[in-house]
């Protein structure tokens, strides 16, 4: 098991996160593959169906196997129980789309990275009370980049992950990194609904470098 460090390192280093979900363990598992073929080495595959654990098992044996240096994360973990499930599973960090005290505890207490999400700057200070390092800024969209730049002074600790409103362009990537984020959390923008439907696997690697390029350009 990777240390906290390590991960929020891989992270930083990666800046972004691609996140997704898929009923289909098989799909889920070669949007894996894709994303690992690109040069991807943390992932969050996301609890938005009764199948994610099932699938989530899956993707750990396949990460096993033959993904070395694949860090695979949980997200959409709100309640003590489902975190429970996923850490059994062997997830290598857990991302909440909310605060929660006690989910906080028992991830941590497992040695695991917790990533809430926030929004406000009181739910951004009980994350950190929380013992958060990294916070989720969702949903990104609805605030934009000047929000972060806004706020961020205030928690000089504390590291920014917008998701959700986050582009694939050079353009809006930048204006995420200008304003002090340190990554980015790409779902649909990057594996879009025309990929898991059409198995465009060879696209999603194509994109995801894309994407690695211009993050690596970024000043």
């Amino acid at each position: 098991m990777k240390n906290q460090q390590d991960i929020l390192n891989q992270i930083q280093q990666q800046k972004m996160l691609p996140l997704w979900f898929h009923k289909d363990a098989t799909v889920s598992i070669d949007v894996l593959k894709a994303l690992y073929a690109a040069g991807i080495k943390a992932v969050e595959y996301t609890n938005r169906g009764a199948e994610a654990v099932e699938n989530f098992k899956a993707l750990r044996k396949v990460v096993k196997e033959s993904m070395p240096g694949m860090l695979l994360g949980i997200g959409t973990v709100k309640t003590v129980e489902d975190a429970q499930k996923f850490i059994d599973a062997g997830a290598d960090f857990i991302i909440s789309p909310v605060v929660f005290p006690p989910v906080a505890k028992l991830v941590q207490d497992a040695g695991l990275l917790w990533i809430p999400g926030c929004l406000t700057p009181t739910e951004v200070f009980t994350a950190e009370m929380n013992g958060a390092k990294m916070v989720k800024i969702f949903p990104g969209s609805v605030v934009g980049p000047s929000y972060i730049a806004a706020i961020k002074e205030l928690f000089p600790g504390l590291l920014f992950m917008p998701t959700g409103g986050v582009d694939t362009t050079a353009e809006n990537i930048k204006e995420w990194f200008d304003a002090g984020v340190v990554a980015v959390g790409m779902g649909s923008k990057l594996i879009s609904k025309a990929v898991l439907q059409n198995k465009e696997y060879d696209k999603l690697t194509q994109q995801t470098k894309a994407v690695l390029d211009i993050l690596n350009n970024i000043k």
